[in-house]
């Protein structure tokens, strides 16, 4: 079934010594598009994710955030960054002279500094790490994947409703059509009677006239791929793969040749049910704007 593009899901475990929490939400994308929040030192995590979540997210713009804390704090240490400290002392020490300010140094001034204080953690097994942190976001992946699957579903419901309701336009239209021509044809024949009176007709010249106006507002081939085309669309709303794109390109022509029928009407009867037409159209570009 489709799915929609957008979607949420968080996860939250503790699993060998660390609290993991992965939280991935989208939105409408072309394409699919990744971006990422991992603690800095776990930065390797980055494109293990995304592939990870590629290969079960087709299109959409992905955000993944991954919070790592340690629970075993005897694991860290923090040094003095003594280069970048006495640099700061030096520059502040400066300014004092200079501009003759009483304001005294001190420690905690100077480590609020950036990188003067460095924590450096015990050696961490990375595979490990991933195959948690994977674990976890297997979870929330479960999570966001039910939700596009709930919301696909409601847009399923929605497309199909629509391309019935575009089968009923075009049955009208293919019923309605012939009736276009044989009035046609009894306007002709009554306006010649009020030009020319009594005078016998030229029934080889009306037949003519008929025979191109009935060419000019023949729609039959178009309306045996409109129903050809909504047959493909009801095969794409329950396909089980990712088909936005398919469905797009469909629409399209979809939209295509209810334009082709209006162009050619010329009755009001079937000119309204092209305008009916055209909205369902419209509808369903906005709902598969949407679809995975």
């Amino acid at each position: 079934m489709i799915k929609s593009m957008t979607g949420f899901g968080r996860s939250m475990k503790e699993l060998d010594g660390y609290v993991i929490t992965v939280e991935i939400k989208s939105v409408n994308h072309r394409y699919f598009e990744f971006s990422s929040r991992v603690p800095r030192q776990y930065g390797f995590l980055e494109e293990r994710l995304k592939s990870y979540i590629n290969a079960q997210v087709a299109r959409g713009k992905v955000e993944c955030y991954v919070g790592i804390e340690a629970l075993n704090t005897d694991a860290a240490d923090v040094v003095v960054n003594h280069t970048l400290a006495g640099a700061y002392i030096r520059a502040l020490q400066e300014l004092k002279e200079t501009y003759h300010l009483q304001d005294e140094l001190s420690a905690m001034a100077v480590s609020r500094f950036p990188e003067v204080l460095v924590v450096r953690k015990a050696e961490e097994d990375e595979e490990q790490l991933w195959l948690d942190v994977r674990a976890v976001c297997d979870e929330a992946l479960e999570k966001f994947v039910a939700m596009r699957a709930r919301e696909g579903a409601k847009m399923r419901e929605d497309v199909y409703s629509r391309g019935q309701t575009i089968l009923d336009c075009v049955a009208f239209i293919e019923e309605r059509s012939p009736q276009t021509v044989k009035e046609y044809n009894d306007k002709l024949i009554e306006r010649v009677h009020e030009l020319i009176g009594d005078v016998s007709l030229d029934e080889a010249r009306i037949i003519q006239e008929v025979a191109i106006y009935a060419d000019k507002v023949a729609v039959a081939e178009e309306t045996v791929r409109l129903r050809s085309h909504i047959e493909q669309l009801n095969d794409f709303i329950n396909a089980d793969e990712p088909v936005g794109r398919k469905m797009d390109f469909l629409v399209q022509e979809i939209n295509r040749e209810t334009n082709t029928i209006g162009s050619k009407a010329n009755d009001v009867a079937i000119a309204r049910k092209v305008v009916a037409m055209k909205a369902e159209v419209e509808k369903i570009r906005e709902q598969i704007q949407n679809i995975e």
